[in-house]
């Protein structure tokens, strides 16, 4: 089947997915909501279920194609492992190298997002805005305080650990402000697994590492589908206030986006081994202002991409 524009719009969509999941306390899921694609790719993962395997077994496959949205996914998923594979070392070089601009990059991006995710709460009454804001209060200091942990100390090396790190982080990875990529670092995997993907694109990898690669995703395939159902279902049944949630995810993960940091382990190289500290500046001088202006830029270019996003899909729908 020739890819059609959707496929191609979905496929950038992905890309830009990819690139936020790498980055540790960016989420792909935020990047879907500003995309306007959440609520389809939650829905589309929760259908990998009993009547997909019985669509399956009568051999329906497009039925179960349908089922899942197949099309929809194997573009986005096209997209995120592309923008994952080609925007993982320019990443890691701008946090380690450029760390203050690109935090303020990000910044910008998040604090966007938020707004983004403010107004999709269209709360019935003032009764259910009070509620919608104490959720989003709530969540927000929940994610504040889950940035701020340190990374666990004493990491194991057995496959069942690295299956249950993917089925969390995966958890994490889908749901908008919380980073799957930071909780791998907090459990103390990131460093193996990115390591491992590393390697892997490479073609330079050792049968354990293969092992330890197929059980990860194996963990995250199954942590996705499981929770992928019960955002399907909280989406269903209590939209306002799971959104409400969701913003309040993204809100308090600024924390950790914060771009004035002292490097406190200047002589190491490697950017998950590394500690900062965030400091408040005492005076104004031209690096905030450079900061101020890359995140207001970065303000601006999400709200356009979610603008686009908005218009773009139900033209889409009609291709």
């Amino acid at each position: 089947m020739r890819p059609t524009r959707n496929d191609l719009s979905q496929m950038a969509r992905g890309f830009l997915m990819g690139g936020a999941d790498i980055i540790p306390g960016v989420s792909g899921g935020t990047m879907a909501l500003v995309l306007g694609i959440y609520e389809r790719l939650v829905t589309a993962i929760s259908h990998f279920d009993q009547r997909l395997m019985r669509l399956v077994a009568d051999r329906q496959w497009r039925s179960a194609a349908k089922h899942v949205d197949l099309r929809f996914l194997v573009a986005l998923g096209t997209g995120i492992l592309t923008g994952a594979i080609t925007l993982a070392g320019v990443m890691l070089k701008l946090l380690l190298d450029y760390r203050m601009y690109t935090l303020a990059v990000l910044f910008g991006l998040i604090i966007a997002s938020s707004l983004i995710v403010a107004r999709m709460v269209r709360p019935r009454d003032r009764s259910q805005l009070l509620g919608c804001i104490g959720l989003a209060i709530v969540a927000a200091f929940f994610a504040y305080w889950l940035v701020g942990l340190e990374q666990a100390a004493g990491r194991q090396d057995s496959l069942l650990y690295y299956f249950l790190c993917g089925t969390v982080a995966i958890c994490a990875m889908i749901l908008p402000g919380i980073s799957g990529s930071y909780i791998l670092w907090l459990l103390g995997a990131y460093v193996t697994v990115a390591g491992i993907v590393r390697s892997a694109v490479h073609l330079d990898i050792t049968s354990r590492e293969i092992q330890i690669l197929v059980v990860f995703a194996a963990g995250c395939g199954i942590g996705l589908i499981c929770f992928s159902k019960l955002l399907r279902w909280l989406l269903a049944r209590a939209h306002q206030g799971t959104m409400a949630v969701l913003g309040g995810f993204i809100l308090g993960s600024l924390r950790l986006m914060w771009p004035f940091q002292h490097d406190l382990t200047p002589d190491v190289t490697k950017l998950k081994l590394k500690r900062y500290e965030q400091y408040l500046p005492q005076q104004w001088d031209s690096q905030i202002t450079t900061c101020l202006l890359l995140a207001v830029a970065a303000a601006m270019a999400i709200l356009l991409l979610e603008k686009f996003g908005r218009a773009a899909e139900p033209l889409e729908e009609q291709v």
